[in-house]
């Protein structure tokens, strides 16, 4: 039981800096320089960071929701 909440958290942190990741990249092809303030690049990146973790999260979630209602689903029909 402990050893299944183990990986459960090891996947779930897996999952989340995966998605922050792709999120992040994904974000890159955004120009949104063109809408930022010049010289404020500091407050850009941190930005970045934040629309990053956002979306990852969310994504990451979303993953991991599905995932584990996949495993309850054959529960139903027993």
């Amino acid at each position: 039981m402990i050893m299944e909440f183990g990986q459960q958290a090891l996947l779930s942190i897996l999952s989340h800096l995966v998605f922050i990741a792709v999120a992040w990249w994904a974000i890159q092809a955004l120009q949104l320089e063109k809408i930022l303030k010049k010289n404020h690049v500091v407050q850009a990146r941190v930005l970045y960071i934040i629309l990053s973790i956002a979306l990852g999260s969310s994504v990451s979630n979303f993953f991991l929701d599905y995932l584990l209602w996949s495993q309850q689903l054959p529960l139903m029909f027993q």
